[in-house]
């Protein structure tokens, strides 16, 4: 979800799924899997060269692959896809359901799914939890006062 004002207006979401969409799609534009809209002026490679992937991209497009097949190998089939769907290409809940034949409502589900599982692979939790707070720490004993006042 790249422009995170429409995710915002998604009350079924809570914030830690949004984290999660966010960080997928950051993930996807790292990995530069866009598709190009513009001319490409440079030549294309010969054929017989060796034009392997990884001689093309940078080491963070590959690491940002290989996280984005981590998620296709962590989430079911159907939950992949629509939160790449919505996440990195960012198709509507409605244009899903009309492409796959499903019931309304039933990719928002889904899409759920998807991101509670992404939320608990990212460590992300609806409620914060860490140590408890010991209070206010001081230069000064209990009670002291500073000298100027004393």
């Amino acid at each position: 979800m790249p422009g995170s004002e429409p995710a915002m207006r998604l009350g079924f979401l809570e914030p830690h799924h949004l984290e999660a969409a966010r960080r997928v799609a950051r993930l996807f534009e790292r990995a530069h899997l866009m598709q190009r809209t513009t001319i490409r002026y440079t030549p294309q490679p010969a054929a017989g060269r060796n034009t392997g992937v990884h001689g093309q991209i940078t080491d963070m497009a590959a690491d940002a692959r290989a996280a984005l097949a981590q998620i296709h190998r962590l989430l079911p089939a159907d939950c992949a896809s629509v939160v790449m769907d919505v996440c990195c290409y960012e198709k509507g809940l409605q244009a899903i359901e009309a492409e796959r034949g499903w019931p309304r409502r039933s990719a928002k589900l889904v899409l759920r799914i998807g991101l509670d599982h992404l939320a608990a692979h990212f460590g992300l939790s609806p409620v914060a939890r860490g140590p408890r707070a010991a209070g206010t720490a001081g230069w000064m004993a209990e009670g002291a006062k500073p000298m100027e006042f004393g």
